[in-house]
């Protein structure tokens, strides 16, 4: 209740950062960074730039306030930081790299599996009608359900569960973005994607080469899979037996 009054104070219903939160300039700064790495990224894109909706979004959303507070002067570095309970919130050129790779459109309803602190959730929320987030560490589920309401992002949902059989309830979904390095990829995922959707999902062991992979799911049902770039992700977290 605590977190929702603070977030509510600063930010009252907009769902956006605002320019007064006196963060706008580190946040500028973050997109160019984004862009050159876009620019060194070709053949990971297919093209010179990320997609100015993303951009626009992620320059308008307060990272700042995804991360524990003593990293908040960290929040725009291009790096990954730690969220607690072993996690991380991603590096921002790989939020704006999954984030263009699922196309999302406007009408799209969109799961994401490992809410961690909320702030994929809150990126893809103005791009897609409707985001399912799951989480498998309680913890991190609660704080960033009251984090994302009391920045006004209505269209996101959340709960607690095991990321690996999907959310079926919420779908079926026109993109999937999954925010820790499986073995595999789920089976349970690629059910609950609609023909013509897309997957964006960390793939590999935790001693091995991971890859990012999009996984389009075509018409007739048929998958197809591509590697795009080598990551570093923690690994996919699994509920005991």
């Amino acid at each position: 209740m605590a977190l929702c009054a603070a977030l509510a104070v600063l930010l009252p219903g907009t769902g956006r950062a605002l320019d007064e939160d006196g963060h706008a300039a580190r946040r500028a700064d973050m997109i160019r960074v984004i862009e050159r790495h876009a620019f060194s990224a070709v053949k990971a894109l297919g093209r010179r730039r990320i997609d100015s909706r993303v951009l626009d979004v992620m320059g308008r959303t307060p990272r700042h306030l995804f991360v524990p507070e003593r990293l908040r002067g960290e929040a725009y570095d291009d790096r990954p930081l730690p969220i607690g309970y072993g996690q991380t919130i991603s590096q921002p050129f790989i939020v704006a790299l999954m984030t263009d790779l699922l196309a999302v459109g406007p009408e799209d309803v969109v799961l994401e599996v490992g809410t961690g602190s909320g702030y994929q959730a809150a990126v893809l929320a103005p791009l897609a009608r409707r985001v399912c987030s799951i989480e498998i560490i309680p913890e991190l589920a609660r704080s960033a359900g009251q984090r994302l309401e009391a920045l006004g992002h209505a269209g996101v949902e959340t709960r607690t569960g095991d990321g690996y059989y999907g959310w079926p309830e919420c779908g079926p979904y026109d993109g999937i973005v999954v925010t820790a390095a499986a073995s595999q990829i789920p089976p349970p995922l690629v059910g609950q994607l609609k023909p013509g959707g897309r997957m964006v999902i960390p793939v590999g062991g935790p001693f091995a080469t991971q890859w990012l992979m999009l996984v389009d799911k075509l018409a007739d049902g048929r998958v197809k899979t591509r590697q795009v770039l080598p990551v570093a992700f923690v690994p996919f977290t699994r509920r005991s037996p």
